[in-house]
């Protein structure tokens, strides 16, 4: 099966589901669904930063501070962060994300969807899925700022980094 054919839930509004559809379609259409945004970070406390391969079908060949993707139909957001959190630093035995937020991205041209923002800590060696992150490094908190204004970084990741500096600061 591809990536384009995994069915995820279609949610309303208030992140109640009303149905489901293939990825595929839930892109082309632009359909609300649901995402997991995961803050990886080492022993250290940098932050895990990958550019994506051009492959990807949303936001190829550009930066992010977050590993996650989308939540599969009937899969809880807990379920969903520590899969793709697993998947993407290409790790096994990672303790399960902590949830911090839920906000719903939209992009004002018609892409919009549920994030639920995590963080984990991830002390073993990475193995970045070759398929899905072309480059990546552990970053200070301070050298993710200084890329903010030179890397091109993918919009909805942005929005939920900026999200999470608030609720930092807040906190």
């Amino acid at each position: 099966m591809s990536a384009a054919d995994e069915i995820l839930d279609i949610v309303d509004e208030n992140d109640q589901v009303i149905g489901q559809s293939p990825r595929g379609e839930v892109y082309a259409r632009g359909l609300r669904h649901r995402c997991v945004f995961i803050q990886a970070r080492d022993a250290e406390s940098r932050v895990f930063v990958h550019r994506r391969t051009p492959a990807k079908l949303v936001f190829p060949s550009l930066y992010d501070m977050f590993v996650g993707g989308v939540v599969g139909a009937g899969e809880s957001y807990d379920t969903a962060a520590l899969r793709e959190a697993e998947e993407e630093l290409g790790v096994c035995g990672l303790p399960q994300p902590r949830h911090l937020f839920t906000f719903l991205y939209d992009n004002g041209a018609g892409r919009s969807w549920w994030s639920a923002v995590y963080e984990v800590r991830c002390e073993l060696p990475v193995r970045p899925q070759a398929e899905e992150v072309a480059w990546h490094a552990f970053l200070s908190d301070a050298e993710v700022e200084r890329r903010l204004g030179t890397w091109e970084w993918v919009p909805d990741g942005l929005a939920a980094y900026e999200r999470l500096k608030a609720f930092r600061s807040a906190g």
